[in-house]
């Protein structure tokens, strides 16, 4: 062999002896830190749009709703409310202070604002599908956050312009398409950087973002109750802000970059995390998906097909099926108490913007409680204990008799309960849901819980026009079926969030052995 040689072999040794192969995973916990200033930084600045989507979402409460009306000409000298102005009776802030009362939904029209709120969550139901898959594939967690967020924005506005209600729930739908994917992109763009021991605590604030939305949104609604449409304007410029100022500074995922085969790009991300974190990932470390072994050299970035993964992907999967199926089915119920607990502030007969607050307050002190508990017990234990307890309290005020004053007041206490254990539910339920599926489908994945999650909120508005005793016992039940569910998931605690399908597989085979 010549002189040449024997040094290649000796470079060739020398090298595989300081080379490191290392998941993401790995990296973080060993060099880059699991939750350092940059991972505060970024969970922050990515987090923040859950208030936007609370923006959108939640004006439906304050733009539909139907204000008081009074009888110039004095009382009992006016015709049938139904009537209108026919009749004699006007708004008392004006026909341009809400949706029903610029188009007359009221009485025998009044099946069109459920129909409208309906139409926006059908809208997110597919727009969670849709963007769940470009969020995995070309357009990426960033990419799919921005495009979301712009169309927001595009057509909030439109929305404030509509001449009619027909234009107004096509746009509705179109802004729907776009919201439900928000939460989603967002979610798992902020938490892929951070570590597995630091990632389950978290994920549990993300959605004090969402709750502290609702509360500043019903704060701008009080000061232009006058004005919907200027209460459009107010509420769609501040994802065009976002995207203007904030997005600039946030980085893709460095998962997402490593599934695609760019791998020289995850590692960048990762060496500015263990920068910013006053830490140093080692010259010779690399990084590999989980299921390659350390000694498989990775492939060139520029020859290689990048990992990519469908929903197909996820039913092929005997493992991926049953938990896809059982998170579907959990989201639904989830869904349907979550969001008619909160749209059925109209039937308390109290001040609205005051109940929106109160409502969105109360869902604050539940995330902090499962943000305590959630390393100690599991992500499993407290789902089930959450959804009972919500579902539990519910069927209580289901039967609470009487529509006297104290009887209200006990049935809103339940309800306060009930609220306070579901937003802790659906909260979880993003972490929990996100741990069951390797990183090349989990967005496909997610975008069909988001989805089932979307048709409970379709369902919602109808289960709360049925009174006030009837709700409390559809959520009930919805609650106690959810959480039974839960049951047959598995714990996620303490597991590597894999990368790729093999990954998983032989994952859950080791932990079985």
């Amino acid at each position: 062999m010549s002189t040449e040689a024997l040094l290649r072999v000796g470079a060739d040794v020398g090298g595989a002896a300081t080379s490191r192969r290392l998941s993401i995973d790995d990296a973080l916990t060993q060099h880059a830190g699991e939750f350092g200033r940059w991972q505060l930084r970024h969970f922050v600045l990515v987090t923040a749009a859950w208030a936007l989507e609370a923006l959108h979402t939640m004006v439906i409460i304050f733009a539909d709703r139907e204000p008081a009306m009074w009888c110039p000409a004095g009382e009992g000298r006016c015709g049938n409310q139904c009537a209108g102005a026919a009749a004699g009776w006007e708004w008392v802030q004006g026909s341009a202070s809400s949706t029903v009362a610029e188009w007359g939904l009221v009485c025998g029209e009044r099946y069109k604002v459920g129909l409208a709120q309906a139409i926006f969550f059908a809208g997110g139901m597919v727009g969670a599908g849709v963007f769940g898959h470009l969020s995995d594939s070309f357009l990426g967690r960033k990419g799919a956050l921005l495009v979301a967020c712009i169309l927001n924005a595009v057509f909030g506005l439109l929305t404030a312009l509509s001449p009619n209600y027909w234009v107004y729930v096509a746009l509705r739908l179109i802004t729907g398409f776009s919201t439900g994917s928000v939460g989603l992109c967002s979610f798992v763009l902020a938490n892929e950087p951070i570590g597995p021991s630091r990632r389950g605590m978290a994920s549990m604030f993300t959605f004090y973002f969402f709750s502290g939305g609702i509360a500043i949104l019903a704060g701008i609604a009080a000061l232009f109750q006058s004005s919907w449409r200027l209460l459009y304007v107010v509420t769609s410029l501040p994802s065009l802000v976002y995207v203007l100022t904030v997005l600039s500074f946030v980085s893709e995922s460095p998962r997402w970059y490593l599934v695609r085969r760019r791998a020289d790009d995850a590692l960048r991300v990762l060496r500015d995390i263990a920068t910013a974190n006053g830490r140093r990932i080692p010259d010779g470390v690399t990084l590999k998906l989980d299921d390659e072994g350390d000694d498989k050299d990775f492939e060139d970035p520029s020859t290689a097909a990048s990992s990519t993964g469908s929903i197909i992907d996820v039913f092929r999967s005997r493992t991926t099926r049953v938990r896809l199926v059982l998170s579907v089915l959990i989201n639904l119920f989830c869904s349907v108490v979550y969001y008619g607990l909160s749209l059925n502030v109209v039937n308390l007969k109290t001040n609205l913007y005051i109940s929106v607050v109160v409502n969105s307050l109360a869902e604050m002190p539940a995330y902090l409680l499962t943000a305590l508990l959630l390393d100690r017990f599991g992500r499993k234990p407290l789902g089930i204990g959450t959804m009972l307890l919500s579902g539990v309290f519910c069927t209580i005020g289901s039967l609470i008799p009487g529509d006297d004053g104290t009887m209200r007041l006990v049935r809103m206490a339940c309800g306060v309960v009930g609220i306070f254990g579901m937003a802790a539910t659906y909260n979880l339920l993003f972490i929990y849901s996100a741990e069951l599926f390797p990183t090349v489908v989990r967005n496909a994945a997610l975008g069909c819980t988001s989805q089932a999650a979307q048709m409970g909120a379709i369902l919602a508005p109808l289960v709360v026009v049925l009174g006030e005793r009837v709700p409390f016992a559809v959520f009930g039940v919805s609650g106690i079926i959810g959480g039974l569910l839960v049951f047959y998931l598995p714990e996620t605690m303490n597991k590597p969030l894999y990368d790729t399908m093999a990954g998983l597989e032989e994952g859950e085979k080791t932990l079985l052995k």
